[in-house]
């Protein structure tokens, strides 16, 4: 009998969640289904027509493989010319690197001080009003906006030819990405500690500094390093205007058809950024801890003894000299801590080393406000010039489609590599290991240089430009994807599997579904990050409006560099409203 007593319960308690089931389901049949909202029917209407626009550019610009295959004897040609590689002095190569470097470092710390207060204003749990919110937005869509090759152009004016227009360049135009993602991490805190700390009568600096600071630090470092591995790649085109480093070397070497000498600084370009990956990918490890904080494949080589994110790690002891005020002020020094303690100085000294190495020419900083109007009267007002408005507008026309062309191409292999590249959706470690491994092979590949390299197989036009946005975009677009699928909910994924389900099954039920909305707004930032670069790309022959943009610089014709950055501003506001539209309907 008491052996059967819970077996019969349990036997009546089946019965009854079975019943209430049967009736849970019965009631949900007959409920009338939800109509679909006229905004959602019109954001996916939006979508099917953007992906329908991204489809005719691709055919307007004929891409053809054939054709390609067929104008290989131009490759060879071209190869024949450029012989063997050829690269600087070992001396000049390392002070190069060194600078480029060096100047790259103090740009993206310069952007990341500059990105708090704009963060901290945009975030809509931080912000003193909607006024400030709406204004710190608006500078981070305008610093994203500017290309970093014209506010180059700008400084260079201003300050001569060095590091210091790099800095400066590099500094602001990244303010747009850190700032939005700081933002973003600030409203995802948990409210708890800093409505606490604000009971308590804390001001708002303490609010910040105890209660949002400790939550927000991983995810700033995380998005400064990110940031600071797309500035190297993007030094490349600062070299097109005289800025200081491997990409004034490298332009140099192209102008004087010294093809050898540009390739093998090329390929420096790409060990390096190669090079700069696994450098985050350690800095990551020492800072944020014993978790598997980053999904990179270069993690599981350098750390693969790290705990999951979401494995439940055992509280640890408190130790003996945190007892009271006066053990904690005579700490002992463990190995840890002196680990972190040099791991503090290394950085600090690496800072240093990079204003040093950058050779910036501070007085410069006090003398230029003189050049100031001279300079603001060349770019104001905007004008066209001798070109036609129309023609104007056809250009950024086709700058659009380079870039609707080039993001329709990279979605489907970004999704397959992304999809691999996870943990949650790759059928082994192994696979997921390739996948990383090529994703970060296609992110070190700068796409000037891989324009340039088209340029000379397909001849000069929009398909170059194309072809060399949509192989860089896989690497980032998949990597963005592989991140935020690792992110979902495993709970559903789990479910399926208990049912039976394959793991196609789960990841098109339960991955795809959740990722959605991420998958979306990378799409759109990937649209966002094509507009501009199609506009660089047209710098070295790619289409667009960047023609004209290369030959008003040239011919310091500045208020026509103004209007075409005015046309890339408003057009990046229309992706921005987009991107934030269908994010909110989505949701």
């Amino acid at each position: 009998m008491t052996i059967a007593g819970p077996s019969a319960g349990s036997a009546t308690r089946e019965g009854s969640n079975t019943a209430s089931g049967a009736g849970n389901r019965g009631i949900a049949d007959r409920a009338p289904r939800r109509p679909v909202s006229p905004e959602r029917i019109a954001a996916g209407l939006t979508l099917i027509a953007l992906v329908v626009l991204g489809i005719l550019a691709v055919n307007e610009v004929g891409i053809s493989i054939p054709a390609m295959v067929q104008s290989w004897g131009n490759a060879e040609n071209f190869m024949a010319r450029v012989g063997s590689l050829s690269f600087p002095e070992f001396g000049d190569l390392v002070w190069l690197i060194a600078l480029t470097v060096g100047l790259v470092l103090v740009g993206t710390l310069l952007a990341a001080v500059l990105s708090v207060p704009i963060a901290y204003l945009a975030a809509s749990n931080t912000t003193p009003g909607t006024g400030w919110r709406a204004a710190a937005r608006f500078v981070g869509v305008l610093t994203r906006a500017l290309p970093d090759v014209v506010l180059a152009m700008a400084f260079v004016l201003m300050f001569s030819l060095g590091t210091l227009p790099g800095i400066l360049a590099i500094g602001i135009h990244s303010i747009g990405m850190i700032s939005k993602m700081f933002a973003d991490a600030i409203e995802q805190i948990d409210e708890g500690p800093r409505l606490a700390i604000r009971a308590a009568g804390g001001s708002r600096m303490q609010e910040f500094v105890a209660g949002i600071l400790p939550q927000v630090l991983p995810s700033w470092v995380a998005t400064v390093l990110h940031r600071n591995d797309i500035n190297l790649r993007g030094s490349v085109v600062l070299g097109y205007v005289g800025v200081a480093g491997l990409g004034l070397e490298m332009s140099y070497a192209f102008k004087a058809l010294n093809y050898g000498k540009g390739l093998g600084i090329a390929l420096v370009i790409f060990v390096l950024c190669i090079v700069m990956e696994i450098v985050s990918s350690m800095v990551r490890g020492a800072m944020l801890g014993n978790r598997k904080h980053t999904r990179s494949w270069i993690d599981r080589i350098i750390h693969p003894r790290l705990r999951d994110a979401d494995a439940v790690a055992p509280v640890p002891a408190r130790p003996a000299w945190a007892a009271s005020p006066q053990t904690a002020v005579r700490r002992p020094w463990t190995a840890e801590r002196a680990r972190n303690t040099a791991g503090m100085v290394v950085a600090v000294l690496v800072i240093v080393g990079s204003v040093v190495v950058s050779q910036i020419t501070w007085m410069d900083l006090f003398t230029f406000w003189a050049k100031l109007p001279d300079v603001a009267a060349r770019f104001w007002p905007p004008s066209f010039g001798s070109y036609d408005a129309s023609a104007m507008l056809l250009a950024m026309r086709d700058t659009v489609a380079i870039a609707l062309a080039a993001t329709v191409l990279t979605l489907l292999p970004s999704l397959l590599l992304g999809s691999l590249a996870a943990r949650n959706v790759a059928p082994s470690s192994g696979i997921r290991g390739a996948a990383r491994l090529l994703l970060v092979g296609i992110r070190g590949i700068p796409e000037l240089i891989l324009a340039i390299v088209l340029v000379v197989i397909t001849g000069l036009g929009a398909q170059a430009g194309v072809i060399a946005l949509a192989i860089g975009g896989i690497g980032l677009l998949g990597k963005l994807i592989a991140d935020s699928f690792e992110e979902v909910d495993g709970g559903p994924e789990r479910a399926l599997r208990a049912v039976g389900a394959t793991r196609l099954q789960t990841y098109a039920s339960a991955t795809v579904p959740q990722g959605m909305q991420a998958l979306i707004g990378h799409s759109f930032y990937m649209l966002d990050t094509n507009i501009r670069a199609a506009t660089i790309l047209g710098i070295v022959g790619g289409g667009g409006v960047g023609y004209y943009l290369l030959n008003a610089s040239q011919g310091s014709r500045y208020e026509t560099v103004t209007a075409i950055v005015l046309m890339i501003l408003v057009t990046v506001l229309v992706v921005e409203g987009l991107a934030m539209w269908m994010r909110k309907v989505f949701r």
